[in-house]
Protein backbone atom coordinates (compact mmCIF):
# COMPACT_ATOMS: atom_id res chain seq x y z
CA UNK A 1 0.00 0.00 0.00
CA UNK A 2 1.68 3.68 -0.53
CA UNK A 3 1.58 6.22 1.93
CA UNK A 4 -0.27 9.54 1.35
CA UNK A 5 1.28 12.44 -0.33
CA UNK A 6 5.17 10.71 -0.88
CA UNK A 7 7.29 12.41 -3.27
CA UNK A 8 5.78 9.39 -5.87
CA UNK A 9 2.22 10.70 -5.36
CA UNK A 10 -0.25 9.25 -8.12
CA UNK A 11 2.92 8.64 -9.99
CA UNK A 12 2.81 4.64 -10.70
CA UNK A 13 5.09 3.41 -13.04
CA UNK A 14 8.95 3.98 -12.84
CA UNK A 15 8.93 5.59 -16.27
CA UNK A 16 6.22 8.45 -14.47
CA UNK A 17 9.05 8.95 -11.29
CA UNK A 18 11.60 9.94 -14.37
CA UNK A 19 9.52 12.21 -16.35
CA UNK A 20 7.95 13.58 -13.25
CA UNK A 21 11.38 14.21 -11.35
CA UNK A 22 13.88 14.41 -13.84
CA UNK A 23 12.10 16.74 -16.42
CA UNK A 24 8.57 18.26 -14.74
CA UNK A 25 9.13 19.06 -11.38
CA UNK A 26 11.62 22.02 -11.99
CA UNK A 27 10.25 23.33 -15.23
CA UNK A 28 8.75 27.32 -14.38
CA UNK A 29 5.47 28.31 -14.73
CA UNK A 30 3.07 30.29 -17.50
CA UNK A 31 0.43 30.83 -15.04
CA UNK A 32 -1.58 32.32 -18.33
CA UNK A 33 -5.39 32.66 -16.72
CA UNK A 34 -6.14 33.63 -13.27
CA UNK A 35 -7.53 35.96 -11.14
CA UNK A 36 -4.86 37.12 -9.00
CA UNK A 37 -5.60 40.83 -8.05
CA UNK A 38 -2.65 42.77 -9.40
CA UNK A 39 -3.00 45.31 -6.96
CA UNK A 40 -2.05 42.41 -4.01
CA UNK A 41 1.16 41.22 -6.56
CA UNK A 42 2.12 44.89 -6.49
CA UNK A 43 1.85 46.12 -2.39
CA UNK A 44 3.00 42.57 -1.85
CA UNK A 45 0.44 41.57 0.49
CA UNK A 46 0.55 39.50 3.53
CA UNK A 47 -1.78 37.28 5.05
CA UNK A 48 -3.00 37.71 8.38
CA UNK A 49 -4.20 34.23 8.34
CA UNK A 50 -4.66 31.09 6.44
CA UNK A 51 -8.37 31.59 5.85
CA UNK A 52 -7.93 35.08 4.11
CA UNK A 53 -5.53 33.57 1.84
CA UNK A 54 -7.47 30.02 1.71
CA UNK A 55 -11.35 30.42 2.23
CA UNK A 56 -11.54 34.55 0.92
CA UNK A 57 -12.68 33.92 -2.53
CA UNK A 58 -12.22 30.13 -3.22
CA UNK A 59 -15.46 28.90 -4.68
CA UNK A 60 -14.42 25.77 -4.36
CA UNK A 61 -14.42 25.05 -0.59
CA UNK A 62 -17.46 27.00 0.01
CA UNK A 63 -19.06 24.39 -2.49
CA UNK A 64 -17.86 21.50 -0.06
CA UNK A 65 -18.72 23.41 3.15
CA UNK A 66 -22.36 24.18 1.70
CA UNK A 67 -22.66 20.26 0.62
CA UNK A 68 -21.26 19.44 4.69
CA UNK A 69 -24.16 21.23 5.90
CA UNK A 70 -21.76 24.19 7.05
CA UNK A 71 -24.17 27.14 7.46
CA UNK A 72 -23.51 29.96 5.77
CA UNK A 73 -22.22 32.07 8.67
CA UNK A 74 -18.77 30.18 8.28
CA UNK A 75 -18.58 30.16 4.79
CA UNK A 76 -19.10 33.82 3.75
CA UNK A 77 -20.88 35.36 7.12
CA UNK A 78 -19.58 36.96 9.47
CA UNK A 79 -17.85 34.07 11.67
CA UNK A 80 -14.42 34.79 12.58
CA UNK A 81 -11.69 33.39 10.68
CA UNK A 82 -10.96 30.60 12.75
CA UNK A 83 -14.16 29.44 13.18
CA UNK A 84 -14.52 29.57 9.26
CA UNK A 85 -11.15 27.54 8.57
CA UNK A 86 -12.31 25.12 12.11
CA UNK A 87 -15.89 24.17 9.35
CA UNK A 88 -13.57 23.89 6.49
CA UNK A 89 -10.82 21.73 8.57
CA UNK A 90 -13.80 19.06 9.76
CA UNK A 91 -15.33 18.98 6.52
CA UNK A 92 -11.77 17.93 4.41
CA UNK A 93 -11.94 14.35 5.71
CA UNK A 94 -15.18 13.60 4.05
CA UNK A 95 -14.00 15.02 0.60
CA UNK A 96 -12.71 11.45 -0.40
CA UNK A 97 -11.78 11.12 -3.89
CA UNK A 98 -12.68 15.40 -4.66
CA UNK A 99 -9.11 17.08 -5.70
CA UNK A 100 -9.48 19.58 -3.18
CA UNK A 101 -8.61 16.87 -0.57
CA UNK A 102 -5.07 17.04 -2.63
CA UNK A 103 -4.71 20.18 -3.23
CA UNK A 104 -4.77 21.26 -0.22
CA UNK A 105 -2.58 18.52 1.62
CA UNK A 106 -0.25 19.39 -1.42
CA UNK A 107 -0.38 23.30 -0.55
CA UNK A 108 0.28 22.77 3.62
CA UNK A 109 3.20 20.26 3.13
CA UNK A 110 4.69 22.78 -0.07
CA UNK A 111 4.42 26.17 1.43
CA UNK A 112 3.87 25.45 5.12
CA UNK A 113 5.60 22.52 5.92
CA UNK A 114 2.99 20.72 7.23
CA UNK A 115 2.89 16.41 6.56
CA UNK A 116 0.30 15.54 8.36
CA UNK A 117 -3.67 15.54 7.49
CA UNK A 118 -5.82 18.07 8.22
CA UNK A 119 -9.34 17.55 10.35
CA UNK A 120 -11.03 18.91 12.91
CA UNK A 121 -8.29 17.50 15.72
CA UNK A 122 -5.72 19.27 14.26
CA UNK A 123 -7.51 21.42 12.93
CA UNK A 124 -5.94 24.08 15.63
CA UNK A 125 -2.53 22.95 15.61
CA UNK A 126 -2.28 24.03 11.36
CA UNK A 127 -3.82 27.20 11.83
CA UNK A 128 -1.71 28.46 14.14
CA UNK A 129 1.85 26.48 12.31
CA UNK A 130 0.38 28.23 9.00
CA UNK A 131 -0.42 32.01 10.71
CA UNK A 132 2.94 31.91 12.24
CA UNK A 133 4.44 31.24 9.27
CA UNK A 134 2.08 33.91 7.22
CA UNK A 135 3.04 36.40 9.28
CA UNK A 136 7.02 35.85 9.84
CA UNK A 137 8.12 34.06 6.98
CA UNK A 138 9.46 36.52 4.40
CA UNK A 139 8.61 34.36 1.65
CA UNK A 140 5.17 34.01 2.32
CA UNK A 141 4.20 37.44 0.61
CA UNK A 142 2.33 37.72 -2.48
CA UNK A 143 5.50 38.08 -4.25
CA UNK A 144 7.56 35.71 -2.36
CA UNK A 145 4.80 33.52 -3.33
CA UNK A 146 4.95 33.75 -6.77
CA UNK A 147 8.64 33.58 -6.86
CA UNK A 148 8.58 30.71 -4.79
CA UNK A 149 6.61 29.00 -7.04
CA UNK A 150 9.04 29.46 -10.25
CA UNK A 151 6.12 31.58 -11.34
CA UNK A 152 7.36 32.96 -14.81
CA UNK A 153 4.12 35.04 -16.12
CA UNK A 154 0.68 35.96 -14.49
CA UNK A 155 -2.07 36.09 -16.92
CA UNK A 156 -4.68 38.60 -14.72
CA UNK A 157 -8.18 39.28 -15.65
CA UNK A 158 -9.09 42.74 -16.17
CA UNK A 159 -11.81 44.65 -17.52
CA UNK A 160 -11.79 47.13 -20.80
CA UNK A 161 -12.17 50.03 -18.59
CA UNK A 162 -9.19 49.45 -15.54
CA UNK A 163 -6.24 51.90 -15.73
CA UNK A 164 -3.98 48.78 -15.72
CA UNK A 165 -2.11 51.17 -12.99
CA UNK A 166 -0.94 48.35 -11.36
CA UNK A 167 0.43 46.72 -13.94
CA UNK A 168 2.12 50.05 -15.16
CA UNK A 169 3.73 50.13 -11.60
CA UNK A 170 4.92 46.61 -11.74
CA UNK A 171 6.38 46.51 -15.52
CA UNK A 172 8.49 49.47 -14.35
CA UNK A 173 9.66 47.54 -11.49
CA UNK A 174 12.84 45.78 -12.25
CA UNK A 175 13.08 43.84 -8.56
CA UNK A 176 10.06 42.10 -9.71
CA UNK A 177 10.89 39.49 -12.57
CA UNK A 178 7.69 38.10 -13.58
CA UNK A 179 5.79 39.08 -16.31
CA UNK A 180 2.57 40.19 -14.93
CA UNK A 181 0.29 40.34 -18.13
CA UNK A 182 -3.12 41.85 -18.25
CA UNK A 183 -5.96 39.81 -20.43
CA UNK A 184 -8.96 41.64 -21.59
CA UNK A 185 -12.42 40.35 -20.56
CA UNK A 186 -15.08 41.72 -22.86
CA UNK A 187 -17.99 40.16 -21.41
CA UNK A 188 -19.83 43.11 -19.38
CA UNK A 189 -20.09 44.82 -23.43
CA UNK A 190 -20.22 41.92 -25.22
CA UNK A 191 -23.43 40.03 -22.85
CA UNK A 192 -25.94 42.59 -23.38
CA UNK A 193 -28.68 39.89 -22.04
CA UNK A 194 -26.85 40.14 -18.34
CA UNK A 195 -27.84 42.82 -15.74
CA UNK A 196 -25.06 46.00 -16.00
CA UNK A 197 -25.04 46.05 -19.47
CA UNK A 198 -26.61 49.13 -20.24
CA UNK A 199 -24.35 51.25 -16.84
CA UNK A 200 -21.49 49.49 -18.30
CA UNK A 201 -22.21 51.05 -21.54
CA UNK A 202 -21.77 54.21 -20.07
CA UNK A 203 -19.06 53.26 -18.21
CA UNK A 204 -17.72 52.32 -21.72
CA UNK A 205 -18.43 55.89 -22.94
CA UNK A 206 -16.45 57.92 -20.05
CA UNK A 207 -13.68 55.96 -19.90
CA UNK A 208 -13.20 56.22 -24.04
CA UNK A 209 -14.99 59.79 -24.35
CA UNK A 210 -16.89 58.03 -27.14
CA UNK A 211 -20.44 58.46 -27.20
CA UNK A 212 -21.99 54.91 -28.14
CA UNK A 213 -25.45 55.16 -30.38
CA UNK A 214 -24.56 52.00 -32.44
CA UNK A 215 -22.93 48.81 -32.38
CA UNK A 216 -20.24 50.31 -34.64
CA UNK A 217 -19.55 52.72 -31.72
CA UNK A 218 -19.30 49.86 -29.49
CA UNK A 219 -16.20 48.52 -31.83
CA UNK A 220 -14.35 51.58 -31.78
CA UNK A 221 -14.63 51.74 -28.19
CA UNK A 222 -13.39 48.28 -27.76
CA UNK A 223 -10.81 49.04 -30.53
CA UNK A 224 -9.27 51.89 -28.34
CA UNK A 225 -9.42 49.98 -25.36
CA UNK A 226 -7.61 47.03 -26.67
CA UNK A 227 -5.26 49.55 -28.23
CA UNK A 228 -4.44 50.46 -24.35
CA UNK A 229 -3.88 46.70 -22.74
CA UNK A 230 -1.70 46.22 -26.13
CA UNK A 231 0.64 48.82 -24.72
CA UNK A 232 0.13 47.43 -21.80
CA UNK A 233 2.03 43.70 -22.26
CA UNK A 234 -1.47 42.29 -22.67
CA UNK A 235 -0.75 38.93 -24.66
CA UNK A 236 -4.59 37.16 -24.53
CA UNK A 237 -8.55 38.28 -24.28
CA UNK A 238 -10.77 35.87 -22.68
CA UNK A 239 -14.46 35.77 -23.40
CA UNK A 240 -17.20 34.21 -20.51
CA UNK A 241 -20.21 32.96 -22.76
CA UNK A 242 -23.27 30.82 -21.74
CA UNK A 243 -22.81 28.92 -24.90
CA UNK A 244 -20.85 30.34 -28.52
CA UNK A 245 -23.27 31.63 -30.74
CA UNK A 246 -22.38 32.50 -34.77
CA UNK A 247 -25.22 34.46 -36.14
CA UNK A 248 -24.15 37.41 -38.27
CA UNK A 249 -27.00 40.07 -38.39
CA UNK A 250 -26.80 43.76 -39.95
CA UNK A 251 -25.45 46.63 -38.16
CA UNK A 252 -28.91 48.25 -38.03
CA UNK A 253 -30.01 44.99 -36.35
CA UNK A 254 -27.17 44.49 -33.62
CA UNK A 255 -28.18 48.15 -32.60
CA UNK A 256 -31.26 47.55 -32.37
CA UNK A 257 -31.15 44.77 -29.95
CA UNK A 258 -28.64 47.05 -28.06
CA UNK A 259 -30.84 49.92 -27.65
CA UNK A 260 -33.01 47.62 -26.53
CA UNK A 261 -31.23 46.06 -23.78
CA UNK A 262 -29.92 49.72 -22.73
CA UNK A 263 -34.07 50.23 -22.40
CA UNK A 264 -34.35 46.93 -20.31
CA UNK A 265 -36.72 45.90 -22.76
CA UNK A 266 -36.96 42.09 -23.02
CA UNK A 267 -34.69 40.34 -26.02
CA UNK A 268 -35.28 37.38 -28.44
CA UNK A 269 -32.23 35.02 -28.26
CA UNK A 270 -32.08 35.58 -32.17
CA UNK A 271 -31.35 39.23 -31.14
CA UNK A 272 -28.75 38.77 -28.16
CA UNK A 273 -26.76 36.51 -30.49
CA UNK A 274 -26.99 39.16 -33.54
CA UNK A 275 -25.25 41.58 -31.26
CA UNK A 276 -22.61 39.30 -29.38
CA UNK A 277 -21.22 38.08 -32.61
CA UNK A 278 -21.10 41.08 -34.26
CA UNK A 279 -18.92 42.01 -31.32
CA UNK A 280 -16.77 39.07 -30.78
CA UNK A 281 -15.89 38.60 -34.64
CA UNK A 282 -14.85 42.61 -33.80
CA UNK A 283 -12.68 41.61 -31.23
CA UNK A 284 -11.62 38.46 -32.75
CA UNK A 285 -9.84 40.70 -35.99
CA UNK A 286 -8.17 43.26 -33.77
CA UNK A 287 -6.71 39.92 -31.21
CA UNK A 288 -5.19 39.25 -34.54
CA UNK A 289 -3.65 42.13 -35.50
CA UNK A 290 -2.21 41.96 -32.41
CA UNK A 291 -0.94 38.32 -32.47
CA UNK A 292 -3.34 37.82 -29.27
CA UNK A 293 -4.73 34.68 -28.08
CA UNK A 294 -8.55 34.66 -27.83
CA UNK A 295 -10.19 32.15 -24.97
CA UNK A 296 -13.27 31.39 -25.14
CA UNK A 297 -15.17 29.70 -22.10
CA UNK A 298 -18.76 28.56 -22.64
CA UNK A 299 -20.82 25.80 -20.99
CA UNK A 300 -21.30 27.06 -17.62
CA UNK A 301 -24.89 27.66 -16.01
CA UNK A 302 -24.30 30.58 -14.10
CA UNK A 303 -26.56 30.82 -10.98
CA UNK A 304 -29.17 28.65 -10.29
CA UNK A 305 -29.70 29.08 -7.04
CA UNK A 306 -31.89 32.54 -7.60
CA UNK A 307 -32.51 33.10 -4.08
CA UNK A 308 -28.50 32.50 -2.95
CA UNK A 309 -27.85 35.04 -5.97
CA UNK A 310 -30.36 37.33 -4.13
CA UNK A 311 -28.51 37.02 -0.97
CA UNK A 312 -24.86 36.94 -1.61
CA UNK A 313 -24.45 38.17 -5.74
CA UNK A 314 -22.86 36.48 -8.26
CA UNK A 315 -19.44 34.68 -8.36
CA UNK A 316 -19.93 32.77 -4.98
CA UNK A 317 -19.88 29.33 -5.48
CA UNK A 318 -23.28 28.32 -7.10
CA UNK A 319 -22.38 27.58 -10.65
CA UNK A 320 -22.77 24.78 -12.79
CA UNK A 321 -22.06 22.83 -15.99
CA UNK A 322 -24.56 23.53 -18.69
CA UNK A 323 -25.32 21.37 -21.31
CA UNK A 324 -25.52 23.57 -24.26
CA UNK A 325 -25.25 22.88 -28.37
CA UNK A 326 -22.25 25.06 -29.11
CA UNK A 327 -20.69 23.16 -31.46
CA UNK A 328 -22.07 24.03 -35.00
CA UNK A 329 -21.92 27.90 -33.66
CA UNK A 330 -18.35 27.71 -32.45
CA UNK A 331 -17.49 26.47 -36.57
CA UNK A 332 -19.66 28.53 -38.20
CA UNK A 333 -17.51 31.90 -35.96
CA UNK A 334 -14.04 30.31 -37.07
CA UNK A 335 -14.70 30.02 -40.17
CA UNK A 336 -16.23 33.32 -40.75
CA UNK A 337 -12.86 34.26 -39.04
CA UNK A 338 -10.58 32.18 -41.23
CA UNK A 339 -11.98 33.03 -44.65
CA UNK A 340 -11.20 36.50 -43.95
CA UNK A 341 -7.93 36.00 -43.00
CA UNK A 342 -8.51 37.13 -38.99
CA UNK A 343 -8.72 33.79 -37.48
CA UNK A 344 -6.39 34.27 -34.25
CA UNK A 345 -4.84 32.18 -31.99
CA UNK A 346 -7.75 30.14 -30.30
CA UNK A 347 -8.05 28.42 -26.71
CA UNK A 348 -11.15 26.48 -26.42
CA UNK A 349 -12.75 25.30 -22.63
CA UNK A 350 -15.57 23.97 -22.35
CA UNK A 351 -16.85 23.31 -18.87
CA UNK A 352 -19.22 20.19 -20.14
CA UNK A 353 -16.67 16.91 -20.67
CA UNK A 354 -18.75 15.66 -23.27
CA UNK A 355 -17.43 18.54 -25.50
CA UNK A 356 -13.85 17.16 -25.26
CA UNK A 357 -14.07 15.02 -28.89
CA UNK A 358 -15.52 17.57 -31.02
CA UNK A 359 -13.50 19.79 -29.66
CA UNK A 360 -10.35 18.31 -30.44
CA UNK A 361 -11.59 17.33 -33.83
CA UNK A 362 -12.26 21.01 -34.29
CA UNK A 363 -8.76 21.83 -33.57
CA UNK A 364 -7.35 20.17 -37.03
CA UNK A 365 -10.20 22.01 -39.18
CA UNK A 366 -8.68 25.03 -38.37
CA UNK A 367 -4.85 24.75 -37.54
CA UNK A 368 -2.18 26.92 -39.10
CA UNK A 369 1.21 27.24 -40.22
CA UNK A 370 2.10 30.29 -38.46
CA UNK A 371 2.36 28.11 -35.08
CA UNK A 372 1.99 25.14 -34.24
CA UNK A 373 -1.07 24.43 -31.98
CA UNK A 374 -2.52 27.44 -33.12
CA UNK A 375 -6.14 26.63 -31.89
CA UNK A 376 -5.92 25.05 -28.11
CA UNK A 377 -7.92 22.42 -26.46
CA UNK A 378 -8.05 24.14 -22.80
CA UNK A 379 -6.97 22.73 -19.91
CA UNK A 380 -9.55 20.45 -18.03
CA UNK A 381 -11.89 23.76 -17.03
CA UNK A 382 -13.04 24.45 -13.22
CA UNK A 383 -14.91 21.04 -12.35
CA UNK A 384 -12.76 18.95 -14.75
CA UNK A 385 -9.69 19.65 -13.38
CA UNK A 386 -9.48 16.44 -11.67
CA UNK A 387 -7.30 13.23 -12.24
CA UNK A 388 -10.21 12.17 -13.91
CA UNK A 389 -11.29 15.49 -15.92
CA UNK A 390 -7.35 15.86 -16.59
CA UNK A 391 -7.09 11.91 -17.72
CA UNK A 392 -10.03 12.19 -19.96
CA UNK A 393 -9.30 15.85 -21.70
CA UNK A 394 -5.28 14.31 -22.32
CA UNK A 395 -6.39 11.57 -23.53
CA UNK A 396 -8.90 12.96 -25.76
CA UNK A 397 -6.39 15.41 -26.92
CA UNK A 398 -3.97 12.94 -27.45
CA UNK A 399 -6.33 10.75 -29.90
CA UNK A 400 -7.92 13.28 -32.25
CA UNK A 401 -4.51 15.79 -32.18
CA UNK A 402 -1.14 17.05 -31.29
CA UNK A 403 -0.60 16.05 -27.33
CA UNK A 404 2.98 17.36 -27.85
CA UNK A 405 1.91 21.14 -28.88
CA UNK A 406 -0.56 21.33 -25.90
CA UNK A 407 -0.22 24.69 -23.62
CA UNK A 408 -1.25 22.86 -20.22
CA UNK A 409 -2.57 24.08 -17.09
CA UNK A 410 -3.90 27.44 -15.49
CA UNK A 411 -4.64 27.98 -12.05
CA UNK A 412 -8.04 29.71 -12.97
CA UNK A 413 -7.93 30.84 -9.65
CA UNK A 414 -7.73 33.72 -6.86
CA UNK A 415 -5.51 31.93 -4.44
CA UNK A 416 -1.60 32.81 -4.47
CA UNK A 417 -1.45 28.96 -2.92
CA UNK A 418 -2.79 27.56 -6.54
CA UNK A 419 0.41 27.02 -8.06
CA UNK A 420 0.48 23.51 -6.48
CA UNK A 421 -2.07 22.63 -9.14
CA UNK A 422 0.35 22.64 -11.46
CA UNK A 423 2.00 19.95 -9.69
CA UNK A 424 -0.59 18.02 -9.63
CA UNK A 425 -1.32 18.64 -13.30
CA UNK A 426 2.18 17.82 -13.89
CA UNK A 427 1.70 14.36 -12.13
CA UNK A 428 -1.60 13.44 -14.13
CA UNK A 429 0.48 14.09 -16.98
CA UNK A 430 3.54 11.65 -16.08
CA UNK A 431 1.37 8.99 -14.69
CA UNK A 432 -0.51 8.95 -17.71
CA UNK A 433 2.32 9.16 -20.35
CA UNK A 434 4.49 6.97 -17.89
CA UNK A 435 1.50 4.19 -18.03
CA UNK A 436 1.29 3.90 -22.20
CA UNK A 437 5.33 3.61 -22.37
CA UNK A 438 4.99 0.76 -20.31
CA UNK A 439 2.40 -0.68 -21.93
CA UNK A 440 4.43 -0.73 -25.23
CA UNK A 441 2.67 2.01 -26.46
CA UNK A 442 5.27 4.71 -27.05
CA UNK A 443 9.10 3.79 -26.90
CA UNK A 444 10.90 4.77 -23.69
CA UNK A 445 12.85 7.31 -25.77
CA UNK A 446 13.35 9.85 -22.15
CA UNK A 447 14.75 12.16 -23.94
CA UNK A 448 11.69 13.01 -26.22
CA UNK A 449 9.35 11.89 -23.80
CA UNK A 450 10.91 14.22 -21.20
CA UNK A 451 11.51 17.06 -23.98
CA UNK A 452 7.74 16.74 -24.78
CA UNK A 453 6.93 16.90 -20.90
CA UNK A 454 8.79 20.09 -20.13
CA UNK A 455 6.79 21.82 -23.58
CA UNK A 456 3.72 20.80 -21.99
CA UNK A 457 4.33 22.09 -18.32
CA UNK A 458 5.86 25.66 -19.73
CA UNK A 459 7.55 25.95 -23.56
CA UNK A 460 4.75 25.74 -25.52
CA UNK A 461 2.63 28.38 -23.23
CA UNK A 462 5.75 30.34 -23.25
CA UNK A 463 5.70 30.12 -26.80
CA UNK A 464 2.17 30.53 -27.45
CA UNK A 465 1.96 33.77 -25.75
CA UNK A 466 4.64 35.22 -26.80
CA UNK A 467 6.42 35.27 -23.28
Amino acid sequence: MNTFLTDDFLLDTETAKALYHAYAAKMPIADYHCHIDPKDIWEDRRFESITQIWLGGDHYKWRLMRSNGVEEKYITGDASDYEKFEKFAQTLPRTIGNPMYHWCHLELKNYFGYTGVLNGETARQVWELCNDKLQHDPAMSARGLILGSKVAMVGTTDDPCSDLIWHEKLAADSSFPVQVCPSFRPDPAVNLHKPGFAAYLEQLEKTTGRTIATVDDVRAALSDRIAFFDAHGCRSADHGLDYVMCREVSDEAATAAMNKARAGEPLTREEAEGYQTAVILHCAREYRKRNWVMQLHFSCMRNPNSRMMAQLGPDTGFDCISVTDSCAATYRLMDALEREGNLPKTVLYSLNPADNEWIDTLLGAFQGPETAGKIQHGSAWWFNDNKTGMTEQLTSLANLSVLGNFIGMLTDSRSLLSYARHEYFRRVLCALLGRWVENGEYPRDMITLGGLVQDICFNNAKRYFNL
